[in-house]
Formats: C-alpha cells, sequence, structure tokens
C-alpha cells in the first residue's frame, strides 16, 4: 500500500479512538467511575461534563443519595463557582438544572479550612435536617424554622454548642463569642438558607462553622455558597429530604 494510504487509515483509527479514551477514562478506574463515565444517554453527567461527580462516583454509589448538587470553581482561590442540580437513576447523573454562578468563600476553596479563615470548603456533604429563613417558609419540603429575635449561630471554638443552632431570649447576651452570628440580623443573605452539614458529626473545634447556602449579594463570601434568589429558590424547593441530598465541593 502507498504510504501517503497507509498514513490516512492511520490517522482515521487515531479520530475514531480518541473520543473513546476520552470518554471512558485511564485503565484501571474502578467500576463505579467506569459505568458512569461510558453512559451516553441525553443528559447523562459525563467525563468532562461533571469532574465532581466522575471524582467521586464511586463514593455516591455506594449510597443512597438520589440529588446532588456540584459546586465546581476553575481554580482554588476562585471566589465564584458553577452550581449545578443533579438527580441520580441508576448510575446516571441526569442534569435537573443549572449550571448558574455562585459566589463561594473570599479564600476560594480549601481542603483544609478553619474557622475565619473565609474558605469554603472541599469535599463532599450532607444537607442539614433543617431550613432556616428570616422569611416565611417559601414552599419547601424540609422543616423550616423561621429565624426570629435571639436565634444565633455559635461561631465560637471553645463552645459548647460550638457550629450549631442556638435559641436565646430577644435580647439576651451569648455565653459564646468568636464570630457567632445573630441571624434575624443578617438580611438579605440569611432569608432563606440550607446547611451543609461540615464540621458536624463529630464538630471539631477550630475546623470551620455555618456553612451555608444562602442568598447573594453579588461578593465573595466568607465560606458559604451563595445564590441569586430565583435560583436559590429553585435550588432549596427542589431538594428533599427522602432523596438524601449531597453537595460536592471541588476544582477542575
Amino acid at each position: 500500500m502507498p504510504i501517503r494510504y497507509r498514513c490516512a487509515v492511520v490517522l482515521l483509527l487515531v479520530a475514531l479512538l480518541v473520543p473513546t479514551l476520552v470518554l471512558t477514562g485511564a485503565p484501571g478506574a474502578n467500576a463505579a467511575a467506569s459505568n458512569l463515565s461510558v453512559d451516553h444517554r441525553p443528559g447523562c453527567a459525563t467525563q468532562p461534563t461533571n469532574p465532581l461527580i466522575q471524582r467521586n462516583a464511586a463514593r455516591l454509589l455506594r449510597g443512597n443519595d438520589r440529588e446532588v448538587i456540584t459546586v465546581v470553581a476553575s481554580i482554588g482561590n476562585a471566589t465564584s463557582a458553577s452550581l449545578t442540580l443533579w438527580r441520580r437513576a441508576g448510575t446516571c447523573y441526569v442534569l435537573v438544572n443549572g449550571p448558574w454562578r455562585a459566589e463561594i468563600g473570599s479564600s476560594g476553596l480549601k481542603a483544609n479550612k478553619s474557622e475565619g479563615d473565609g474558605s469554603t470548603p472541599i469535599g463532599t456533604y450532607a444537607i442539614g435536617s433543617v431550613m432556616y429563613g428570616v422569611s416565611a417558609n417559601p414552599g419547601l419540603a424540609y422543616p423550616y424554622h423561621r429565624i426570629v429575635c435571639g436565634d444565633w449561630w455559635d461561631e465560637d471554638s471553645s463552645s459548647v454548642s460550638y457550629n450549631r443552632f442556638v435559641h436565646l431570649p430577644c435580647s439576651t447576651p451569648p455565653p459564646f463569642g468568636g464570630d457567632s452570628e445573630a441571624l434575624w440580623q443578617i438580611t438579605p443573605q440569611y432569608d432563606y438558607f440550607a446547611v451543609v452539614d461540615y464540621n458536624d458529626s463529630p464538630t471539631v473545634p477550630g475546623r470551620g462553622s455555618a456553612i451555608f447556602i444562602h442568598l447573594s449579594v453579588g461578593e465573595p463570601t466568607a465560606g458559604c455558597i451563595a445564590l441569586p434568589e430565583a435560583q436559590l429558590l429553585t435550588t432549596l424547593r427542589w431538594l428533599e429530604p427522602g432523596a438524601h441530598p449531597l453537595v460536592v465541593i471541588g476544582n477542575r
């Protein structure tokens, strides 16, 4: 066969094989990740469309978590990220909504977050069992506590109620210090919010507290994840306790 024809055949084979290698991942990948990566149904999360689901596939598929929120930053010190909602169907994660721009910590993402460092923690976390807000319940599936005077979030690392919601009689000085938040005074950020179960069960002093998904005011947060009101309400209304939702936070 003339050389020019042999070259054409080789180039054709390369063109056919490269997309397959990109979708199926490297040899030796675990079975769960492999199943995800070769699922071509419309809307399924495949590499590189959803790097966080791909990276955490083995852990996600071991559980009964049917709703996943991914928060993906371009680099570790970015102060904004892309937030997307996914629903699990077998080994497929189907796009539900997004991606949307979300504000994250002023110090970006960190795997070793500490109290007051302004970072959003990298990792996979559950959603807290109660949602909160200064405003009335906007129609959520979760139990909802409307914030009133005396509702605090304890952010004092030395306190026995560190990283917990605490109610005190209105105008009563709290027994804890640090940067503990008087929740009823923080608006519009806390008009509605969900708790990300970071540093919970057990709570480790100094590892950070009060990581919420709350209303954005158009600037980086102290470590929370913030969305515009329409996207925040869409997210909070979509979440169902029985679906055991997870938040997966990381960079590309």
